[in-house]
């Protein structure tokens, strides 16, 4: 199981035109993170399956992901949460962008 990130300019297309960047390498540490979240915007990231961020819902989970950093401890879940922190920071950065959660 895992969750890549794929950060789009807009609504993610087959073509792959809309893509920016990818972080393909967090993704075990990451799913494992995102399923022990319960509550606010990251609970509704599926790890199983995909789930779209706009730029307004990116800029909304940023302060969970800060949280969730400061009680990590894991050095893999940390460098998880870091690269999603700086995905989420660009997503929101980006006019119409999406942040594409792809679970596995």
């Amino acid at each position: 199981m895992g969750v890549e990130l794929e950060l789009h300019t807009g609504r993610p297309v087959r073509d792959g035109s809309s893509l920016v960047r990818g972080s393909y390498e967090h993704g075990e540490a990451l799913a494992r993170v995102l399923d022990g979240v319960r509550t606010g915007r990251l609970a509704l990231v599926d790890p199983y399956g995909d789930t779209m961020f706009n730029e307004q819902e990116a800029e909304a989970a940023l302060p969970q992901v800060a949280a969730l950093l400061r009680d990590c401890a894991d050095d893999s879940a940390r460098a998880a949460l870091t690269d999603l922190a700086g995905m989420l920071e660009a997503c929101a950065a980006t006019p119409g962008g999406y942040l594409w959660f792809m679970g596995d």
